[in-house]
Order: C-alpha cells, then sequence, then structure tokens
C-alpha cells in the first residue's frame, strides 16, 4: 500500500466534465487525486488504500452517496468525506452530516471555498493522525495554542487556561476549519434541533472570547458572520 495512494483526494463523481474540473483544479493547488465514476469503483479503491479524504457525489448511477458515507463509516473508514451535491437545502445538509459527513458543499460552489475547505480537512486528518501517534500535541492559533491532549488552552508565556467540555468541543470545532463560515448547526449539531432557539452557543462564544481576550488580539479570533454564523479568524499549524 503506497503512502501516495492514502495521502490523495478520491473523487466520486459521475459526470465527466466535472469530474475532470474537480480534478484539474486539485492538480493546480498540488493536491494528489484520483477520479471514479461510480459507488463499485470507488469501493475498490477504498478496498485497495484509503484516501485521506472522499470527495463525494450524492447521486450517482449504482447507488446513494449519503448511503454509501454511512456504510463506510460503519465499516471503519475513518478518514475524512465531504459530500458534494445539488442538494444545497438545511435538510439535505443536516442528513449528510448525521450520515458521517465531515463536511458538505452544494453545487455550484466556489472553487476557491471549495479548495480552502479540501485544505482544511486534509490538515486536520494529518493533525489527527498525528496527534494519535504521538507526534502532535497542540493546535496553535493567534497567539493560543489549544491542547488537544489535555484539553485546555495554553498563552504566549505558557500560562495555563481551563475550559469545559462545551468549550473545548466548539473551539475544536472552529479550530478544523480556520477562516471559513461555520453555521450553528455546524458548531452544535449535538442540539441542531434546538440551536437556533436556545442560548447554549451564544453563551459558549461569549465565554471563549473572554478567555482568549487574555492575550493581545484575542478578542477578535472568534468573529460572527452576520445572519449566517461564526468563524475563526486566524490560521492553525499543529505541533
Amino acid at each position: 500500500m503506497s503512502d501516495a495512494k492514502q495521502q490523495c483526494v478520491l473523487i466520486v463523481e459521475d459526470d465527466g466534465d466535472l469530474r475532470e474540473l474537480l480534478a484539474n483544479l486539485l492538480d493546480q493547488a498540488g493536491i494528489a487525486n484520483e477520479s471514479v465514476g461510480t459507488l463499485s469503483r470507488a469501493s475498490a479503491r477504498i478496498r485497495e488504500a484509503p484516501p485521506a479524504l472522499v470527495l463525494l457525489d450524492v447521486m450517482l448511477p449504482d447507488g446513494d452517496g449519503l448511503a454509501f458515507c454511512a456504510q463506510l463509516r460503519q465499516a471503519g473508514y475513518a478518514n475524512k468525506i465531504m459530500m458534494l451535491t445539488a442538494k444545497g437545502s438545511a435538510i439535505d445538509r443536516i442528513v449528510g452530516l448525521e450520515g458521517g459527513a465531515d463536511d458538505y458543499l452544494a453545487k455550484p460552489f466556489e472553487s476557491r471555498e471549495l479548495l480552502a475547505r479540501i485544505r482544511n480537512l486534509l490538515r486536520g486528518a494529518t493533525a489527527w493522525h498525528s496527534m494519535t501517534t504521538g507526534k502532535l500535541r497542540y493546535a496553535r492559533f493567534g497567539p493560543w495554542r489549544l491542547d488537544l491532549v489535555q484539553r485546555r488552552l495554553v498563552t504566549s508565556d505558557d500560562r495555563i487556561v481551563m475550559v469545559s467540555t462545551g468549550e473545548f468541543d466548539l473551539l475544536k470545532r472552529l479550530i478544523d476549519a480556520p477562516r471559513i463560515e461555520l453555521s450553528r448547526e455546524d458548531l452544535m449539531p449535538e442540539r441542531r434541533e434546538t440551536v437556533y432557539f436556545d442560548r447554549s452557543l451564544d453563551n459558549r462564544i461569549s465565554r471563549l472570547r473572554s478567555k482568549l481576550a487574555g492575550e493581545r488580539d484575542g478578542s477578535h479570533l472568534i468573529m460572527t458572520v452576520r445572519n449566517r454564523g461564526f468563524m475563526l479568524a486566524a490560521d492553525v499549524s499543529y505541533e
């Protein structure tokens, strides 16, 4: 099993023109990729060597991409899955995420946004692999580090700032998608039925902002995107 096959993006898309466009886009960005047009070929390729990311269409000639995503998770596939589909409603998006997808982008899409999301997913996959093999421990953003093992914040001068489980989970979701707008459902999927009505998310955001403000420029790290959600306004690196 070659490292190159494991580090690539597998495009699963039956539209030949779009499949070629996606492959060219990833080639130009320097991201290794392979492409197939059916779920049966995707399944065979994944069994051969699990790719770092599966870019998966929902409607394919030999099956449903959402069901295939759920089957992959049930079979133990732990790498990243991103759904790419013409279905853009909130319900479709929720179904995709509940089925085990890490991200969901509706067509038509902006090439820059797609690449940003793919890079963030690949960065997260690399960081998770390194963390679980003992190589990485911290996610650095702005002047802060998030300790992914002890689940706490660390200042630039190594002071410890404790966070609750809910605050850690929220911050981790923001860190996994830096500079990308995340909806309330993205940030609190466990409360998607009530997230637009209760104040839990707003309270956690407020507490995190207060803690992050303890470092210079920290108060601006979590941005509110009007009528959309929130965004981490910083690049993220791992160490």
